[in-house]
């Protein structure tokens, strides 16, 4: 395993704080050259194999997992935090039919910290309540735009189905597949958390001020939304969407070669083998599409990925599938609209997000970095009737 301290120590050339080491956190490993990937400590592949979304968010927001009865505890306490005030369906009605989902979801955030009566709250307590709020109200919040915009009512939430299974019941109004509730339950799990990335940094600088815990998760949502961070499964679904079929594939592929395109999903700014979190979703997603009959886009992926790590250049840069690659075929087949990709990717890494706050304002400095000024100094001042 490589020393992530030996890596991240000077700036690289171009900026963009690449390998500097900004803070101390016991929430997330990452190692690109190993491909490893670990919550507090736990392999990714062990959480995705074993684990559910509500015991992840419970082992990164209180740095163990929970015993059987603090787990049941915990599914009451964010199944009772799902339901929306009134004003916020009014508030989701009134939106304008051109509203991209992720700013529409993202103001929603904001207007939910208007109708949390702890939103000012700095407590220990305050804030967890908080937090089980958001996560219950984005997943619902999200569900009812896609309703609303579909010409449909919201639906409520019910109590006897986990955070996956409950999302596909207020999105569809039906009782969802057990092995799609499975596969996106994954899918929130493999999201929820990824180090010190644009958004979660965003978050803690954020919450660094003394802002609240909703101002802190607008102003991650604020950076997920721009294309270089949250928008590249959605990129990998709309390439598979144009090769069309499992047979257009290496056709597709050579003419994006010669025409030196990106294929997106492929790579990792950050691993330097595969994904650590590709493996478990693609055979998650397998499982689903094969149950279903429904694999066109789930093979037409798996094709391209074989197509693709044949070809020198991408096996000589291991170049392979990262987690957006299969994500695309997972959320296209559940339904999920292209513009709404990067509100799932929301959905996941709010839970990231709280533990990343929780422990900025745990042993809390003001993050304010410098700046190597290059512009000119002592310039005089040229009176404006001067000026040319």
């Amino acid at each position: 395993m490589t020393n992530p301290e030996a890596t991240k120590t000077a700036p690289a050339k171009g900026g963009g704080l690449a390998g500097v080491v900004v803070a101390d956190s016991s929430i997330c490993f990452v190692d690109g050259a190993e491909g490893i990937l670990e919550y507090r400590g736990y392999d990714i592949r062990d959480l995705a194999e074993h684990s559910n979304f509500e015991e992840v968010v419970f082992l990164l927001w209180e740095a163990r997992l929970p015993t059987a009865s603090e787990l049941e505890e915990m599914r009451m306490q964010s199944r009772a935090c799902r339901y929306l005030p009134p004003e916020i369906i009014s508030a989701l009605r009134n939106l304008p039919e051109t509203a991209e989902p992720m700013a529409a979801l993202r103001s929603i955030v904001s207007l939910l910290s208007i109708y949390d009566p702890e939103t000012e709250e700095n407590t220990s307590e305050a804030h967890r309540h908080k937090a089980c709020r958001l996560v219950g109200q984005m997943a619902g919040a999200q569900a009812a735009f896609e309703r609303l915009r579909r010409g449909l009512e919201p639906i409520k939430p019910r109590m006897d189905l986990d955070h996956a299974a409950n999302f596909l019941w207020m999105l569809n109004g039906e009782d969802p597949d057990p092995l799609a509730a499975k596969a996106l339950d994954q899918y929130l799990i493999l999201l929820a958390e990824h180090e010190l990335n644009a958004s979660t940094f965003t978050a803690r600088v954020t919450a660094s001020t003394g802002s609240d815990l909703h101002s802190a998760v607008v102003s991650a949502m604020g950076a997920l939304k721009g294309p270089l961070h949250g928008r590249a499964v959605q990129e990998a679904m709309a390439q598979f969407l144009e090769i069309g079929s499992e047979e257009n594939v290496v056709p597709w592929f050579e003419q994006a070669r010669g025409e030196g395109q990106r294929v997106m999903g492929m790579g990792h700014r950050v691993y330097k083998v595969r994904d650590p979190r590709a493996a478990p979703l693609m055979q998650n997603v397998m499982k689903m599409v094969e149950a279903s009959g429904e694999s066109v886009w789930f093979d037409i992926a798996y094709r391209l990925e074989q197509v693709a790590m044949a070809d020198p250049y991408f096996s000589d840069r291991n170049l392979s599938a990262n987690v957006d690659f299969y994500s695309a075929p997972l959320l296209y087949s559940l339904g999920i609209p292209l513009d709404s990709f990067t509100c799932m990717f929301a959905l996941s890494r709010i839970a990231g997000w709280v533990a990343h706050v929780y422990e900025q304002q745990s042993n809390n400095r003001l993050i304010r970095p410098l700046s190597k000024y290059t512009g000119e100094h002592q310039l005089p001042y040229i009176p404006i009737e001067e000026r040319s």
